[in-house]
């Protein structure tokens, strides 16, 4: 049992990354109504703007953690490239087809080719080979029970409470998070109410691609930087979005707890390597027994 519980630390800090990520994934596709595909590897651009600022001032970690002060501007410049890249390639790619009035199957099959693009050039700049924010060994510290946790967990599971309460302060006690709830809800009402839906739109994009770049410099902070990391992430972030229902951010995050920790402790009975399968596993399920999701879908 102390082994099964282990399993459910590590689920539990997994599972705060694929739910930030989850959240954005769900904005996205709340109001721009097209399952996103280069969602997961702008995860790996944010994770890898962050490695690149952080070579660049430097790796020293403060007190337990593995990194340093110099995460803070690097999290911030990882957040806002990658959502500025999001929002330009809406205003490149996307609004020119929602403008022709193209399927969300065409909008779909656009977002894949972004993200093969995107991937591409990550492994252009930065190369195929993963590298660490930070070399060392991040020592654990031992709860009850005889249970071990890295500090660098702990922030991972810190930065996901602050980011979810973030959110919810923007959904509910903003004029923005308003329009944006409005414009998910009804487009045409919303834009005919004197709601600017472009703007909008462009707002949500830098928002969705801020959550992912954090969720992507969680990621390296827990484990290597790959430039396709965030594309295995792709299906466990699809899978927390169905699970929690569709449009629904709190539904995302606790969707992507249960996957992470499923998925982790699955491996207590089943070999490491079937783990993947996990999401598979959950995503039918829900689709067949639940499709709106356990909160049910704003979709």
């Amino acid at each position: 049992m102390l082994d099964l519980a282990q399993l459910v630390i590590v689920g539990l800090v997994v599972g705060s990354i694929i739910g930030l990520g989850a959240m954005g994934l769900t904005l996205s596709y709340g109001i721009m109504k097209f399952a996103n595909f280069a969602h997961g590897d702008m995860m790996s651009l944010g994770m890898f703007l962050a490695y690149a600022a952080v070579t660049t001032f430097g790796t020293g970690g403060v007190g337990p953690f593995s990194v340093g002060w110099t995460m803070i501007p690097a999290l911030l410049l990882a957040m806002l490239g990658v959502g500025v890249v999001a929002a330009g390639v809406d205003q490149v790619v996307y609004r020119r087809l929602r403008r022709r009035g193209s399927s969300t199957i065409s909008m779909a099959i656009a977002s894949l080719g972004i993200a093969i693009m995107v991937r591409a050039l990550i492994q252009m700049e930065w190369g195929p080979s993963p590298v660490r924010y930070a070399s060392g060994i991040n020592r654990a510290w031992t709860l009850p029970g005889d249970l071990k946790i890295r500090p660098d967990q702990v922030l991972i599971i810190t930065a996901m409470l602050i980011v979810a309460v973030a959110v919810y302060l923007l959904l509910f006690k903003t004029r923005l998070g308003k329009a944006m709830r409005a414009t998910s809800d009804n487009p045409a009402l919303a834009e005919i109410s004197g709601i600017d839906t472009e703007r909008i739109r462009a707002a949500t994009w830098v928002i969705a691609g801020g959550l992912i770049a954090v969720a992507g410099v969680m990621f390296g902070i827990q484990s290597q930087l790959k430039f396709d990391a965030g594309f295995e992430f792709l299906l466990p972030m699809f899978a927390a979005v169905i699970l929690g229902g569709i449009g629904n951010p709190w539904g995302a995050l606790v969707g992507g707890l249960i996957v992470g920790i499923s998925q982790e402790t699955s491996t207590y009975w089943i070999p490491t390597g079937y783990k993947t399968a996990v999401p598979f596993v959950l995503l039918t399920v829900m689709l067949i027994a639940r499709p709106r999701g356990l909160f049910g879908s704003t979709v």
